[in-house]
């Protein structure tokens, strides 16, 4: 049988982490990255306008802005999944980032997904693409959360 009251309490919870990711950590709200979806469970979708801020000087975003968009990605789509119970210290691992084309001064869009959870690491997939959908990146991240 499920346990409503149980599920509503982590759906807050996963509110407030989302809350925190997105307004609270100065380095995603300066460079605009902004939560566009988290209504699925273990699944966040983000996106990051281009600016002069994200710049590599050549028109296209810059390499360190698009791990920051993947590393935020993917750790809010593990804490919009997490049970809170088992820890709230939350840290990247590792990552690994492909860089595989370039967005002209484009909005770029990130979807993160946690696709693993062990005792305390979590795994997750993110891909970056263009507002039209084309890929400019994919990368891994793992992600720990402890008490």
């Amino acid at each position: 049988m499920p346990d409503t009251a149980n599920d509503a309490r982590n759906r807050e919870r996963h509110g407030r982490s989302m809350r925190y990711i997105f307004s609270r950590v100065p380095l995603t709200a300066e460079l605009g990255i902004e939560l566009v979806d988290w209504s699925t469970p273990d699944t966040v979708t983000t996106r990051m306008a281009y600016s002069k801020l994200v710049d590599n000087g050549s028109g296209t975003p810059h390499g360190g802005a698009i791990a920051t968009l993947i590393d935020t990605t993917g750790s809010a789509a593990v804490w919009n999944g997490h049970d809170h119970e088992r820890g709230i210290r939350g840290m990247t691992v590792s990552m690994t980032i492909n860089y595989i084309a370039a967005a002209r001064e484009e909005v770029v869009v990130a979807t993160g997904r946690c696709v693993r959870r062990a005792r305390e690491l979590n795994f997750c997939q993110v891909v970056v693409t263009t507002d039209s959908g084309r890929i400019i990146a994919d990368g891994s991240l793992i992600y720990r959360i402890a008490r």
